[in-house]
């Protein structure tokens, strides 16, 4: 029997090379939204609880976090091409066994499983396109890259809550499985073996790897449950927070003193990689949180369903793709930090319109806001990391993409649970004061009385006030993202000046 290789020491393509580490990704990528508005049907087949389901969702983001920071050393002991087929491989197997879970604890193990596979293709695809270009074009490769990135979790909801309509709940890991294999065989014939600089293997210490499992599991929690178990208040809450602390304070402290760490922090020395990844995780507060509320907005106090909220997505999503076009090429002709600051003033000003909506809005008064944004993430993304990795050698390139991802994974958590606290407090101060003008003496409260009588006019008004405290608490979150992208800029001061690849 033939047994097809890839020629030895030929090298493919840039736009095979490309396109093909770049399905993987996006499916990846999708994985991390497309269950979410699956979660009720899941639960009611598999007979489990809301808060049991959920972790269907977290399980996934629990698996990237603890694979993400590991991408340096496991690429120098395996390799990058063999480490990114395994992934793959993994990545598709746990999909496989995801649709044929009949319990809601074997879908969650399943999940973390497909996470472990699907986290790790993010680093080892961006350090891949952005090694595999000329300096003038990888802002192009970055652009690509950034398009996943942004795009991939955008049409996840859309994709899951059609498949919802039309299918069952095991389709949704199933359909990817023909795009899985064909993705697999690409990338075993186009992709080229790591740089033989870049394989340096050492021995991890185990302790070390505990330590960062553990605080980072910890914290994956607290972020995803804190709200839903009122923070502090929780013993679990307070107990894994100190966990987290601990652990992770251990875990740094054990790299920094490490000669051959396994995460290699010591690229934080790099000014551009820190404080890019800075600018990543005070960003994240509007970036990813913004991203997460305003699909709960529209089908909230918008009442839309799942399906037409991705269509309201959907016109910011192909504005991110535009934009990456432009990126690309205004980074080889401008400072990035003038493309970059643009992005975050856009932004902004895009959240703070989004901040003038009523609960009357429909698709035109959502399109332009949306426009903006989308537009301004190719503008952020793409200059912010070429910046970011560009001071970053061929050696140390695995350890930054896989720290920079995991950096911005956990910078969109925590804005999500910044954000999450903020809309739930806002709602209520909102309720409060809406509920202490609602008297008698209030024209309208007083006519609403004399027509459906005093227990028909309090469960009427109640439902009101809570409805619109409900919009009130949404809009102020797009305003809090507007200024916390805002109070980014400044930062940008603190990046050295970065000479445009003409």
């Amino acid at each position: 029997m033939l047994a097809f290789k890839p020629a030895a020491g030929r090298q493919a393509s840039v736009p095979l090379i490309t396109a093909t580490v770049m399905i993987g990704v996006i499916l990846a990528l999708i994985d991390s939204s497309i269950v979410n508005v699956a979660l009720p049907t899941i639960a009611g087949n598999l007979g489990a609880s809301i808060d049991e389901v959920s972790w269907v969702a977290t399980g996934y983001l629990l698996g990237n976090v603890l694979v993400m920071p590991l991408n340096g050393w496991l690429t120098a002991r395996f390799g990058r091409k063999n480490y990114y087929l395994a992934c793959f491989g993994l990545f598709t197997v746990a999909s496989l066994l995801c649709g044929t879970a009949t319990s809601v604890y074997t879908l969650i193990v399943y999940r973390i499983i497909q996470g472990l596979g699907g986290g790790a293709l993010q680093p080892i695809a961006q350090a891949i396109l952005f090694e595999s270009a000329p300096p003038e074009r990888r802002g192009e490769m970055m652009a690509i890259f950034g398009l996943g990135v942004m795009v991939g979790p955008a049409v996840g909801p859309t994709l899951g809550g059609y498949i919802i309509d039309n299918a069952n709940w095991q389709m949704l890991f199933f359909f990817k499985i023909p795009l899985c294999i064909v993705a697999f065989l690409m990338a075993y014939f186009v992709l080229g073996p790591t740089p033989s600089e870049e394989r340096e293997e050492h021995a991890v210490d185990w302790f070390g790897f505990s330590a960062m499992a553990i605080g980072l599991a910890s914290l994956q929690f607290v972020l995803s449950r804190g709200q839903r178990e009122d923070w502090f208040s929780s013993s679990t809450i307070t107990a894994l927070t100190a966990a987290a602390v601990v652990f992770l304070g251990y875990f740094v402290w054990q790299q920094v003193r490490a000669e051959h760490p396994f995460v290699n922090l010591r690229i934080f020395k790099s000014v551009q990689f820190s404080i890019g990844n800075l600018i990543g995780v005070i960003s994240g507060f509007g970036l990813y949180g913004l991203n997460f509320v305003t699909p709960l907005f529209f089908q909230g106090p918008l009442g839309l369903n799942a399906y037409d909220a991705g269509l309201y997505l959907l016109p910011g999503s192909l504005a991110t793709a535009a934009s990456m076009i432009v990126a690309g090429e205004l980074n080889r002709r401008f400072d990035p930090r003038l493309v970059i600051a643009s992005g975050l003033a856009m932004f902004a000003a895009g959240a703070w319109w989004m901040g003038a909506l009523t609960a009357d809005a429909g698709y035109w008064d959502i399109m332009g806001p949306r426009l903006v944004q989308g537009f301004a993430l190719g503008l952020l993304f793409v200059p912010l990391t070429v910046v970011m990795l560009n001071g970053i050698s061929v050696k140390n390139m695995s350890d930054a993409t896989g720290i920079a991802s995991v950096v911005r994974l956990l910078g969109g958590n925590i804005g999500i649970a910044v954000l999450q606290v903020i809309q739930v407090r806002h709602a209520a101060l909102a309720q409060s004061v809406l509920s202490g003008a609602a008297t008698l003496q209030n024209v309208a409260v007083a006519t609403q009385v004399q027509a459906h009588g005093l227990a028909g006019t309090a469960r009427m008004v109640g439902g009101t006030i809570a409805s619109q405290a409900n919009t009130i608490s949404y809009l102020y979150l797009f305003r809090v993202s507007a200024i916390m992208f805002a109070l980014t800029i400044p930062f940008l001061l603190l990046v050295p000046k970065h000479k445009p690849a003409r």
